[in-house]
């Protein structure tokens, strides 16, 4: 079996060429403040980050804000989730590969610790061919090593990563995953990378809602051949369903999370993982010294076009992170 995923996307989703692709990433962190929230960045403590995984030119701006914002300086590894768009997957799968290839160099697969978590919650191996065609995983491969580039100079000191994918579970299977990191979660030297885009919206996505008041409790769906409503337009419906998604996510509650997308049926592809993550942020918020932490932080919103027409379509991208 192959040890090393290639970056299947270089060349079409994100830049192949090393030095052109490094000026791309570095220009999009550089567009990001030098404080958030009124705090330097990176943020200390920020161990926990949503952020897009589209091709680069679209959702490369908003995902600089969740890797600007990461602390990464004591980390010895960092666990990235990301849902499955090449297969049907129940449960969770962990990777069988050793290495992550970028333009940039090869990450390096805690293999110990993969095969831990395997075990202990009896998860998956991803089949190679569909990891390699998977990207929600590998788009953040790039980043991931330029911030550790950032953050620790030569690659003999790169954290390790763990990516996992998240399948389709209930909540209360989330719940039991959550569990599972908990533990990881206390420990200082782990960090997390969660992958999810936020409302895929348009016929190729079979999700066309539209509120005539903004009211995410009041959708109607539209058709590619329905006159372009005005008042108000499509786009903003689709952000008011967002932001309730996002609101949701800040409220740290991961039942409140599901009861929001079940209302919208806001196309999350990443609900799992963040479900996930957000049961185990909560179980570990429990815990009398952390209180208060563990909450999500949203720090950037944007689309990959304003939606006017029922014919048109888009795709939101958020970031937010949660210190611990």
């Amino acid at each position: 079996m192959a040890t090393t995923r290639p970056a299947k996307k270089a060349g079409s989703w994100y830049e192949k060429e090393a030095k052109v692709l490094k000026s791309e990433l570095e220009r999009y962190l550089a567009a990001v403040p030098e404080s958030i929230d009124g705090v330097p960045v990176p943020i200390p403590g920020a161990r926990v980050v949503i952020a897009p995984h589209a091709g680069y030119s679209y959702s490369g701006p908003c995902a600089a804000w969740a890797y600007k914002t990461l602390d990464l300086s004591n980390a010895k590894r960092v666990f990235v989730l990301g849902p499955s768009h090449t297969y049907y997957l129940e449960g969770c799968a962990a990777t069988t590969f050793g290495k992550y290839a970028t333009p940039f160099g090869d990450l390096t697969i805690d293999q110990e610790l993969a095969n831990k978590i395997r075990d202990d919650a009896e998860l998956e191996d991803m089949p190679q061919r569909n990891e390699i065609n998977e990207h929600s995983l590998e788009m953040h491969m790039p980043y991931l090593y330029l911030r550790c580039e950032q953050t620790f100079g030569s690659p003999d000191d790169f954290p390790t990563i763990v990516p996992m994918l998240i399948g389709s579970n209930t909540g209360a299977e989330e719940k039991m995953y959550g569990r599972v990191l908990v533990p990881y979660l206390k420990d200082p030297s782990n960090a997390f990378i969660i992958s999810s885009d936020f409302c895929h919206w348009g016929d190729n996505f079979s999700y066309q809602v539209y509120s005539p008041d903004n009211n995410p409790a009041n959708l109607v769906n539209l058709r590619a051949s329905d006159r372009a409503p005005t008042e108000p337009p499509i786009h903003e419906t689709i952000r008011v369903i967002d932001e309730a998604a996002m609101e949701a996510v800040k409220s740290g509650s991961h039942d409140d999370f599901l009861a929001t997308l079940k209302q919208t049926k806001n196309t999350v592809c990443g609900r799992h993982p963040i479900g996930v993550m957000m049961a185990a942020l909560e179980l570990l918020g429990k815990e009398p010294e952390r209180t208060g932490k563990g909450r999500f932080s949203v720090i950037k919103y944007d689309r990959s076009n304003l939606v006017e027409k029922p014919s048109d379509m888009s795709v939101s991208y958020v970031s937010a992170y949660a210190v611990l």
